[in-house]
């Protein structure tokens, strides 16, 4: 089993079990920085149609910062921590002031940004400008790794430098991508699947065959 059949598992994977989110289509740095803003600390399922709404009351950076926070704030009403629609607000007046209108695309910018986190910065880099920026392990991919004995560190930078041997170089972010969405679904903190799922054995056969940099 070589790195190249596992890797198309986890494409066969997620084109069968993938979800059709309105955030993966129509791709442009403020669709995906509203998309991060949103999903933090909210479950998908609560976002999807409020993104769609929010979208078509403020479709750009210039819509979003010419009206009132006010009305921002409305829109947001049954999403919950209203500061990120605060923040919102004040990211795109920044940008429109500060920026000509476009989102900056360096990571030290993005973080100066209110609201926005290391994460968020590094979807936006990687998903709106294609910027090889490494793989965000968040916890899905840290248990990921360690519960398919991908990497024998907890640390997210050793857990990182252990994936990169694994992950298709021209295609990197969508396969990370990919990875964040199946450990999310398989590994769970509680009830996890990992034993039972039937590309347990798969990882398993194929995890030794990729040096891990130690």
């Amino acid at each position: 089993m070589g790195s190249r059949q596992f890797q198309k598992k986890i494409y066969d994977y997620y084109r069968t079990y993938g979800r059709d989110l309105p955030w993966r289509n129509r791709i442009n740095p403020y669709r995906v920085l509203v998309s991060e803003i949103m999903l933090q600390q909210t479950q998908v399922s609560r976002v999807v149609s409020k993104y769609k709404e929010f979208l078509k009351s403020f479709p750009t950076f210039q819509a979003l910062a010419a009206v009132p926070l006010r009305d921002v704030v409305s829109v947001w009403q049954g999403l919950g921590y209203n500061r990120r629609a605060v923040a919102l607000h004040r990211i795109a007046r920044i940008v429109m002031n500060q920026h000509n209108g476009k989102l900056p695309r360096t990571s030290h910018a993005l973080l100066e940004l209110p609201g926005v986190a290391h994460k968020s910065a590094y979807l936006v880099l990687a998903k709106a400008f294609n910027k090889h920026v490494g793989i965000a392990v968040d916890t899905h991919v840290r248990r990921f790794a360690i519960r398919f004995d991908l990497s024998d560190y907890q640390d997210p930078v050793r857990i990182e430098r252990d994936l990169m041997a694994i992950i298709p170089k021209k295609e990197w972010f969508p396969f990370t991508y990919r990875l964040i969405n199946y450990g999310r679904a398989v590994c769970p903190a509680r009830k996890h699947n990992c034993s039972k799922h039937p590309l347990t054995k798969i990882y398993s056969q194929a995890a030794h065959l990729w040096p891990k940099a130690h």
